[in-house]
């Protein structure tokens, strides 16, 4: 083995500054900035945010920009999809007329030089034998052979597709009453976002100190208390609803009335546990022995160390209860016509899904995005609020 050569050097003491002792490497965060900053730096828990902070700002404005409102009818013009293949029609004097058919609902429709479309135009002869009809447009007669979607002008010469324009009168289209769908997916969103309000203040203000008092109070008063609880979670929601309905007659008030009744059983569960645990720290001791009274203990010392679990739980129960609401109003236990919802697009799309797919996808995707925003939410709430989780 080689000899390792020390040096003086190496023994030198090390040069010492003054304050050295107390830099700090990183900066002192207080709990709520370092779940802040944890936060933000989850995408999918950011992206979620934004699109609910976008949803609210719609369903609040978007109704009085937007020029339709949700109840207005023009059966002339049913069933037009937001996107549509245009045809163009050389005229004898050199110019051309546009026009769209909608093969679903066989209607044509002139496209004005703007773009947006017009109004709607009449066969002047139908073969139902051939299945063909005719059409005038401007000085030319055009036929339209519906079996094989073959558009003809009367010289024989087959039209072809100039391409797909977007609508610009109503850019998600409108359903079988001529009505625009991004009015009434404007409107639903509101009605959704009025259910997410309610299951919040439900469940923050029943479920929460409900739950809170049980576990605190315990013995009997806690088995009493949660016995209430079993029962009430034991008989399903739709029933409350259908049992309300009897007395309001008025499906939404109905569906909100049964949310704001029963919909606090799993925060007041959840809460529970979590006040059984804390309560035994050595804190609640010390405020009991100086005197203060349950209210304050409940308020100052206990649910405000149990927030975490609170939020996190609270983000995962709004969507849930947007799920329900649709789904009442999907079987016809919501909202009532001419009123719009989510859960009532989606009914009234599947009637017509093979011919008019766009009807059903807009509010399954409002749906869709708006649980999926609220469980991504929820999911960066409970990493960033978990005090393990520190760094």
């Amino acid at each position: 083995m080689s000899e390792i050569e020390i040096s003086p050097a190496m023994w030198a003491p090390a040069i010492q500054q003054a304050g050295a002792a107390e830099v700090i490497a990183a900066p002192s965060l207080t709990y709520w900035q370092d779940v802040r900053q944890r936060l933000s730096a989850n995408k999918l828990a950011m992206c979620g945010l934004a699109f609910i902070v976008l949803l609210v700002l719609a369903a609040i404005f978007g109704p009085f920009v937007y020029g339709h409102n949700y109840y207005e009818q023009d059966l002339k013009h049913a069933n037009v999809p937001p996107a549509f293949p245009t045809y163009s029609v050389p005229q004898t004097d050199g110019s051309t007329a546009r026009f769209f058919f909608n093969t679903s609902s066989q209607n044509l429709y002139a496209i004005g030089p703007d773009g947006a479309m017009g109004d709607l135009v009449r066969a002047t002869k139908k073969d139902l034998m051939k299945k063909t009809q005719i059409f005038k447009i401007g000085d030319r007669q055009v036929s339209i052979d519906t079996s094989k979607g073959k558009i003809t002008l009367e010289d024989g010469t087959e039209l072809v597709s100039g391409g797909w324009q977007w609508n610009s009168i109503n850019p998600l289209g409108t359903d079988q009453l001529g009505r625009d769908v991004l009015a009434r997916q404007l409107y639903g969103a509101r009605i959704s976002l009025t259910v997410a309000l309610v299951a919040t203040l439900v469940n923050f203000f029943i479920g929460v100190f409900y739950g809170g008092l049980a576990g605190y109070l315990g013995g009997k008063t806690d088995t009493v208390m949660m016995r209430v609880v079993e029962i009430i979670s034991t008989i399903p929601l739709t029933l409350y609803v259908i049992l309300i309905m009897v007395v309001l007659t008025s499906g939404f008030a109905a569906v909100i009335l049964a949310i704001g009744s029963v919909y606090w059983v799993d925060m007041a569960r959840i809460v529970r546990g979590q006040i059984l645990t804390l309560k035994q720290q050595d804190y609640v001791a010390a405020a009991r022995t100086m005197g203060a009274t349950t209210p304050r203990i409940l308020v100052r010392h206990l649910l405000p160390n149990a927030i975490g679990p609170i939020l996190v739980t609270l983000t995962m129960l709004i969507p849930s209860a947007i799920f329900i609401e649709s789904f009442m109003s999907f079987i016809g236990l919501g909202v009532t016509p001419p009123e719009a919802s989510w859960g009532t697009l989606t009914s009234e799309a599947v009637e017509t899904l093979r011919a008019y797919p766009y009807q059903l996808f807009f509010p399954a995707a409002a749906i869709s995005l708006t649980m999926f925003a609220f469980n991504f939410l929820g999911d960066g709430l409970r990493d960033a609020l978990d005090p393990r989780m520190r760094t």
